[in-house]
């Protein structure tokens, strides 16, 4: 049997973040494992059903919202700065110690997609963790706009990106723009049709919107978190890596798994971006677990 549990901890600017708490049956401590989700989305987007595997399987887990999201508080909303998250994250590593339940000398962390990047700069910088699990992970913000962005829109983005900041100079209220879209003419984080099924899951009521900040697509391009990549040694890292990922790239993370350091391991899913919440979610979750085990045991 688990247990989840509804909790809140306190993060930078007087906020609270909120998670589930996955709790097994059976005699504590037990190791630990820190999750957090994707880029615009929230914990019911595909990750829960990883974190309830997870706690089967014999491992604490906390779950959180970045701010700004999901029931998380944080304003504004849907505001997504990579380097504000990765902070609020170690308050989440810092959470999971303080608990009771939790063996706070064997805490590993998993992240997905964007959070995937995130999760090389924090197995890179925080050696509280004890393994690390990257999952379809953003590499490089940078080659990421570079080609998901059309060569006829690439002046359109960089006015809108212009006029926002000069409109934060003004003092005007945060702009946004669509996270995802099947219209090319409108400016959206995706336009892929993957992408949008994702996003357009049903979620609770209430706690998603198709909407990010425009400065959170400026951000983004200047996220670089495979930098990092060979600085998560002498921490055990497992890259999950999507064979036809046009979102995070495949060719970009292959290399960025090549760059790693010992101790590593790649598993490689067939399909595309979000295959492994999908029809590739066993591989995944499976590789994962047996990573966690390894390391955590």
């Amino acid at each position: 049997m688990v247990s989840r549990i509804d909790v809140e901890f306190p993060a930078e600017g007087g906020i609270n973040l909120s998670a589930w708490l996955y709790v097994p049956g059976g005699e504590t401590p037990l190791p630990a494992i820190t999750m957090a989700h994707g880029y615009g989305g929230t914990r019911e987007h595909g990750v829960e059903r990883f974190a309830l595997k997870f706690a089967e399987n014999g491992f604490v887990v906390l779950l959180h919202d970045h701010r700004g999201f999901g029931r998380s508080g944080g304003e504004p909303r849907q505001d997504i700065d990579p380097w504000q998250q990765i902070k609020d994250w170690r308050r989440a590593i810092s959470y999971l110690e303080s608990r009771e339940e939790v063996d706070a000398d064997r805490i590993g962390l998993w992240g997905t997609s964007y959070a995937g990047g995130h999760a090389l700069v924090l197995g890179a910088t925080d050696r509280r963790l004890r393994c690390v699990v990257s999952q379809v992970p953003t590499i490089s913000g940078y080659e990421q706009s570079l080609r998901r962005v059309t060569p006829d829109l690439v002046a359109v983005v960089e006015r809108t990106l212009a006029e926002d900041e000069r409109a934060q100079l003004r003092g005007e209220p945060i702009r946004y723009q669509a996270l995802v879209s099947s219209d090319p003419e409108v400016l959206a984080s995706y336009h892929a049709p993957e992408a949008i099924d994702f996003y357009r899951q049903s979620v609770s009521v209430g706690i998603w919107e198709n909407k990010v900040t425009i400065r959170s697509t400026r951000l983004a391009r200047m996220y670089e978190p495979g930098h990092w990549v060979s600085r998560v040694s002498p921490t055990p890292l497992l890259m999950v890596i999507a064979d036809d990922d046009t979102l995070t790239l495949t060719d970009l993370e292959l290399d960025a798994y090549e760059r790693g350091l010992e101790p590593k391991k790649l598993v490689l899913i067939n399909g595309g971006h979000f295959e492994p919440y999908l029809r590739g979610f066993e591989t995944a979750a499976g590789a994962a677990i047996d990573w966690f085990r390894s390391h955590l045991a």
